[in-house]
């Protein structure tokens, strides 16, 4: 209780519930230790009101310091993604101490976001940034500066309240200031910032456009998380030029122009077979109705037609999905919600599709039985193929995979099945109406 006893008469209960943005800033400079020891004689709603508010760099001095049940109370009671940012501050030995305090679903979810894809904003960055406050003095800076010494730094980032970026100061306006100036006196407006889910092409677009040597990488909500230096971008650009094209075709990113042969036999060997495997299963569904493709030769023609629809339904949907999860807009939890959405647009959509088709089929064919067939068809296969577009890039994702990799094979062959398997199907138990 010796901190507690310490801290000035201004932080009162009432005082911290009025007033957090100023308890916080206050906090700030008071070593991590002792914000630790307050937010734990504290109840934890209040204290999760003021770890929120906390500059991220500070926030991961204080879990350092947190006992791991106030740790593991506070994770309960903050956004996962907020405290994941203070949590990627760490270095891997003191961010595996800590995360013991939680429960292994906990732990997993926190660990997953705080990986972003190596070809990212959130990939690339340095997290090991110090932040500002505008009000903060230069001789509180500069007494800052001198202790990253082994910390490459070109500009200073002022954040207010909320963590949110709102100007940077140049070191050389810092060290020409009269020592009584404060960094919001020299705050210059950010010209550039990328979100941490933006791609390797964009960052490079940006460092070219504004000849900087490094940028801040932000959220959504404009809180800063990290910095990308050119060295660190250049390393990056080299290292994963062609990563996203070898694992959408089922390579692996580890292969080189110039690996053996046996390394890329085993690395793409297995995804072939797969292939093989889904191709074979297709055209075992098209051999399940043969006897029906041969009374009614038609049939063969239309297979396309409705394999091609719910192709480019499912790839859309697969589309949609992989973007989210690569911004982070859903999680393996929203798989119903988003399965949902997608089975749904695809009934309508294929609603709307199989009415044409249905038309046009019966002005070639004078067939009113395979009009409804390929109608029933195309609206259920489309539906199927929404679904089957939202959840494989999910189910690769919850199983430690990377959602890109041979998504379209899996896709390919769910579309391709189930487009024949309708299709074939009602037109065998239609097949006195064709």
């Amino acid at each position: 209780m010796a901190a507690v006893e310490r801290v000035p008469e201004a932080l009162t209960r009432r005082f911290l519930e009025l007033y957090p943005h100023e308890v916080a800033s206050l906090l700030e400079n008071v070593p991590a230790t002792e914000v630790a020891e307050l937010l734990s004689h504290v109840p934890v709603h209040e204290a999760a009101m003021l770890f929120d508010r906390l500059r991220r760099d500070v926030a991961a001095n204080v879990i350092e310091s947190l006992s791991p049940d106030v740790f593991r109370d506070l994770v309960g009671a903050i956004e996962l993604p907020k405290t994941a940012a203070a949590l990627a501050r760490l270095d891997p030995e003191a961010r595996a101490r800590v995360l013991t305090a939680v429960d292994a679903a906990t732990a997993a979810e926190l660990t997953d976001l705080m990986v972003y894809r190596p070809d990212s904003a959130g990939g690339i960055m340095d997290t090991q940034i110090t932040t500002f406050r505008p009000e903060s003095s230069y001789k509180d800076a500069v007494a800052r500066l001198r202790k990253l010494r082994n910390t490459q730094i070109s500009d200073i980032f002022l954040v207010d309240v909320d963590g949110v970026l709102i100007g940077n100061v140049t070191l050389q306006d810092l060290v020409s200031a009269e020592p009584g100036v404060l960094l919001g006196d020299l705050r210059k407006p950010v010209v550039h910032s990328v979100p941490a889910t933006a791609p390797r092409d964009e960052i490079i677009e940006l460092f070219e456009a504004s000849k900087a040597a490094s940028m801040a990488v932000v959220d959504f909500h404009g809180r800063v998380l990290g910095v990308i230096r050119q060295a660190a971008l250049i390393a990056a650009v080299q290292n994963e030029a062609s990563a996203d094209v070898q694992t959408m075709v089922g390579a692996s990113k580890d292969e080189h122009a110039l690996s053996s042969v046996w390394f890329a036999v085993r690395r793409r060997l297995p995804w072939l077979q797969v292939n093989l495997l889904t191709a074979f299963l297709a055209a075992a569904v098209v051999g399940m109705f043969e006897g029906t493709i041969a009374r009614f030769t038609a049939l063969a023609v239309l297979l396309p037609v409705v394999a091609g629809q719910s192709g480019n339904t499912g790839a859309q949907a697969l589309a949609v999905t992989m973007r989210g999860l690569a911004l982070r807009e859903i999680r393996s939890k929203h798989w119903f919600r988003v399965a949902l959405k997608e089975v749904g647009a695809g009934a309508i959509n294929g609603l709307a599709v199989a009415g044409v088709t249905g038309i046009a089929v019966y002005i070639w064919s004078d067939s009113a039985g395979l009009a409804a067939v390929i109608v029933g068809a195309m609206i259920f296969s489309m539906a199927i193929a929404g679904l089957a577009g939202a959840s494989v890039p999910i189910v690769l994702h919850k199983l430690g995979q990377d959602p890109a990799q041979a998504s379209s094979i899996i896709l390919t062959t769910v579309t391709d099945v189930m487009g024949f398997l309708s299709f074939l199907g009602l037109a065998t138990l239609a097949a006195g109406s064709l």
